[in-house]
């Protein structure tokens, strides 16, 4: 993979995202929520408080009877697990020499108990890490996670920890009309002009920007041209609304934009005001399954959404995906809850046949008709 795809993967533990730290069996000197802080870590030297150096990041007491020390981290997006880095910045002396990653598909919001009864597969295998540094692993496991434990040995401490992969959305959770354009819902940046202040992904992330520097900025043109960004939509849907948010970009704020699509364009262009959320009817509903945002000339913008109602075509085939992508127990669970018999059901898990596994009274609850079977 080329480093500009590896930045295009999202954080999928990210806090922006709705990551959480759900468990940690030790967290005496530095908390378990430091892990999936926005940001790089941040290091004040003799800055003391009643457990010693202030950290920001996860460390633990030092280990004196057998064992190791583990975090669990919900995923704030489901997905496939493409890279996981381990940073330890600024622990130099009282990191782990080594970790491990794995991996589990969970249904509804598990608490630690259930977690620690899940089955859980290896990401990354107890491998070596240095100190003070970002330690990156590859993953290529073709699972969809929900949730990611990290293991530290014997003890010691981590900065970050970031889990970036592609985002599977639950189809059961998407309504009939939906922003197409939302990372949460597997839409992805899939390319950029120019990110020199705030990365392209900004633009898909969920909710409003809060600051400036939530949202997407390129550098400052000195020639004719125009920055632009393309983004893959979570499937192919007809679009209805379009939004396109300037929100706390008043200086910088494009003076004009357009949308345009596979199929021609969506929003033509059009100018924009500073620090505004502006929303455009689509009229006819076109179908698109990628979109391509252009800026003149340059400039700022906090969020876009692009609302429509996934293709019939469409939604089968993100069921599809999900289901042939979920750990065979969530999986067999799930079609037991459709109405097979158990038996049955592990044996339509075990052989992965994806929306082919689905009986017809579960084709309800992913909002599919039988003729899509």
């Amino acid at each position: 993979m080329t480093s500009e795809l590896k930045q295009q993967w999202p954080d999928l533990a990210g806090r922006d995202l709705g990551g959480s730290v759900v468990y940690a069996n030790d967290e005496l000197f530095a908390v378990r929520e430091n892990l999936i802080k926005p940001g790089d870590p941040v290091f004040q030297p003799h800055t003391f408080g009643p457990k010693g150096q202030i950290m920001d990041g996860w460390e633990t007491r030092r280990r004196r009877e057998p064992g190791h020390d583990h975090a669990i981290v919900r995923l704030g997006v489901g997905g496939v697990i493409r890279r996981v880095v381990v940073d330890t910045s600024y622990f130099t002396d009282n990191y782990p020499p080594e970790v491990s990653v794995e991996g589990c598909g969970a249904e509804g919001y598990p608490g630690p108990a259930e977690l620690a009864a899940a089955q859980w597969v290896t990401l990354v295998p107890r491998s070596p890490v240095e100190g003070d540094r970002r330690n990156e692993f590859t993953v290529t496991v073709e699972q969809r996670c929900t949730h990611i434990r990290l293991s530290i040995y014997p003890d010691g401490g981590v900065a970050r920890l970031r889990v970036l992969g592609e985002p599977v959305p639950d189809p059961r959770l998407l309504p009939g009309v939906i922003d197409l354009a939302a990372l949460e819902n597997g839409a992805l940046v899939t390319d950029s002009s120019n990110s020199f202040y705030n990365s392209a992904g900004q633009l898909i992330m969920p909710g409003l920007a809060r600051v400036m520097g939530d949202g997407w900025e390129t550098s400052r043109r000195r020639d004719e041209g125009n920055d632009w960004v393309t983004v893959r939509l979570a499937c192919a849907g007809s679009v209805e609304v379009v939004e396109l948010d300037t929100s706390h970009f008043v200086g910088n704020a494009p003076g004009w934009a357009s949308l345009g699509y596979d199929g021609g364009a969506l929003i033509a262009r059009t100018a924009l005001q500073p620090d505004t959320r502006h929303r455009f009817a689509v009229p006819g509903g076109p179908v698109a399954e990628q979109v391509r945002l252009d800026v003149y000339p340059d400039g700022g913008m906090a969020r876009l959404r692009v609302f429509g109602m996934p293709t019939p075509a469409a939604r089968a085939a993100l069921t599809d995906r999900f289901l042939r992508l979920l750990p065979e127990s969530q999986l067999a669970g799930l079609l037991r809850a459709a109405g097979l018999p158990p038996d049955e059901a592990a044996r339509r898990a075990a052989g992965r046949a994806g929306l082919a596994d689905l009986p017809p009274a579960g084709y309800e609850q992913f909002r599919l008709g039988q003729g899509n079977s």
